[in-house]
């Protein structure tokens, strides 16, 4: 017998797992990404300026040393942001219905305007347009809506299908139309008179 590849051995399996297993690890794993995207979003790379220096090198107290790289700032912030939000989407996905779900959507939608906050504390105006930002905290939302509305139109396409099959009428096979045999001659008896001939 071969050696089992360790990536197999950790798959998810039906058959061992429960889905109330599978929850719990999403969720540690959801809080864990949030957690340091949340901090990677407070705390940029190289931290920020301490003091406010004027002229064409210039910089402002309290922005990130890391935004002088704008290509680089960019994508770190579309980046972290992306996966912040997709960890706050599983997070409120998978205590859908729990006990005390109104106050973990309130919490967690605390700490994305405290994200937002801080992101736009440390981004200089002028090198980076809030709106890329914006749409990437939007894209997981905007996908799992998307698949939803796929999902139901599906069903509905399936449903409207069988109900059509179901009240048509059955077509059988193609038959030539029969041609009809033509009537057959009747004869014509004439009344016959006393005499034997006829009328």
């Amino acid at each position: 017998m071969g050696r089992k590849s360790w990536f197999r051995y950790f798959q998810y399996d039906e058959r061992k797992e429960t889905p109330a297993e599978a929850r719990n690890v999403l969720l540690i794993v959801a809080g864990l990404i949030a957690a340091v995207t949340f901090q990677a979003g407070v705390n940029p790379p190289g931290g920020v300026w301490q003091d406010t220096k004027d002229g064409p090198d210039g910089h402002s107290a309290g922005r990130a040393i890391y935004s002088y790289k704008t290509r680089e700032f960019y994508i770190f912030l579309i980046s972290n942001t992306l996966a912040f939000s997709t960890s706050i989407h599983l997070l409120v996905s998978l205590t859908h219905r729990f006990p005390f779900h109104f106050e973990v959507i309130l919490a967690t939608a605390s700490m994305v305007v405290t994200y937002a906050s801080s992101i736009f504390a440390v981004t200089p105006d002028d090198l980076v347009k809030f709106r890329y930002i914006l749409l990437a905290a939007a894209v997981p939302f905007a996908i799992r809506f998307m698949l939803q509305v796929y999902t139901r139109l599906t069903r509905m396409v399936l449903k409207l299908e069988s109900h059509i099959s179901q009240f048509s009428p059955k077509i059988g096979p193609m038959t030539s139309p029969r041609i009809s045999e033509p009537p057959y001659e009747r004869q014509i008896v004439l009344p016959v008179n006393p005499n034997g001939e006829n009328a």
